[in-house]
């Protein structure tokens, strides 16, 4: 199966934070549904172009979360996720780019009326065929 899944390798992130982050958000939309197989460490790497260390890092975090579940020989499939996980799962997620975001801001002096302007400019740049 082939997951869209991007490195930025000019990112400050790790790799297996930048995977992470995108195999959970295709997971909790919905986009890689639940009983999915994954590929297995070894493909996924090779398809990332990445160690399988950093890729067994990868599902094991996940599945520490609940997100993915290994059957010893057959392989790590999407686990079951209640709605209210992955409404949680979803906003964490949005939180968090929230924070990343103001701490830029923060880093290149904005004000937080800057920063709120900036917020709301980009809602109404990417909301506005939706009003």
């Amino acid at each position: 199966m082939w997951l869209p899944i991007q490195i930025n390798e000019q990112s400050a992130e790790p790799l297996y934070y930048q995977i992470e982050v995108q195999l959970k958000a295709l997971i909790v939309s919905g986009q890689v549904a639940e009983g999915t197989l994954l590929p297995s460490i070894r493909e996924f790497a090779q398809s990332l172009k990445c160690s399988v260390i950093t890729v067994r890092r990868v599902y094991q975090d996940l599945e520490s979360e609940g997100l993915l579940r290994t059957r010893q020989g057959t392989g790590t499939y999407v686990a079951a996720v209640e709605q209210g996980d992955r409404d949680r799962y979803r906003l964490n997620a949005v939180v968090e780019a929230f924070e990343t975001a103001i701490t830029a801001g923060q880093r290149v002096k904005c004000s937080r009326e800057e920063l709120e302007r900036i917020f709301r400019e980009q809602l109404e740049k990417h909301f506005e065929d939706h009003a």
